[in-house]
């Protein structure tokens, strides 16, 4: 009896750890089907399948997903660091990030480069896999093609600015989403662009054709009416197809 509660509790140890984590927003705690709870049963649900030590299941509650400034996400990037797990569950890979910048950045600088395995739930992604190693390098290759896309756009988006007499702002400013490195005689080199927010333009006009008020997509982005009216006025979109 001993020595069988003995291989038991060296089975147990010899499991691979796993972390998991999950995040609802404000909104979203109102929805039952992606509730935290929810969450936690179907990692719990994974770990047991895959006969993984499900050590910690890392909660961010009421937290949006635009970013990585979490306290759950900097305890999660600090267990991984310290190699104490080797494996990362999640429900889906917005519950990590909503930005897809913020996604290949946690999947080539902080999964890969620590060998731990990603997995996301609802996509079916698992690093481990020839699939799952796939689904980062083909959502890096096209938003690296986006980025190049609007890059051969600007120049001609500049062109415009300037035929219009449009003043390009402070020296580290062309529009939301899109910045340049210097004021004078800047070339496409110069040019930095935010991929998550050009994206968000494209949501702020789609909204605005569907007729919702200038106050209603301030509310929903964090901005004044002002702000997003200078944004949806703003020539260089147009150019940039966006």
């Amino acid at each position: 009896m001993i020595k069988t509660m003995k291989e038991e509790k060296e089975k147990e140890t010899s499991k691979p750890k796993a972390l998991g984590y999950v995040r609802v927003s404000t909104r979203e705690q109102a929805e039952k089907g992606i509730s935290l709870e929810v969450q936690r049963k179907k990692i719990r649900a994974y770990a047991d399948l895959k006969d993984l030590d499900l050590v910690k299941i890392i909660a961010d509650k009421g937290k949006s997903g635009k970013d990585l400034k979490r306290k759950g996400i900097r305890e999660l990037l600090e267990m991984i660091k310290s190699k104490e797990v080797s494996a990362v569950i999640t429900y889906k890979m917005d519950r990590l990030s909503r930005r897809v910048k913020d996604q290949l950045y946690l999947a080539e600088d902080v999964f890969v480069k620590n060998k731990i395995s990603l997995v996301s739930l609802t996509e079916s992604i698992d690093t481990t896999t020839a699939q799952g190693r796939a689904y980062f390098t083909i959502t890096g290759a096209f938003s690296q093609m986006e980025r190049d896309l609007i890059a051969e756009r600007t120049a001609d988006a500049l062109e415009e600015l300037k035929k219009r007499g449009r003043r390009l702002g402070g020296p580290n400013f062309v529009a939301y989403g899109l910045k340049l490195r210097k004021k004078k005689r800047p070339t496409l080199k110069d040019l930095k662009i935010d991929l998550s927010k050009i994206k968000n333009v494209r949501e702020m006009r789609r909204l605005r054709k569907r007729n919702w008020t200038l106050e209603k997509i301030g509310e929903k982005f964090g901005k004044s009416k002002s702000s997003i009216k200078y944004i949806l006025e703003n020539p260089i979109y147009k150019v940039l197809k966006v």
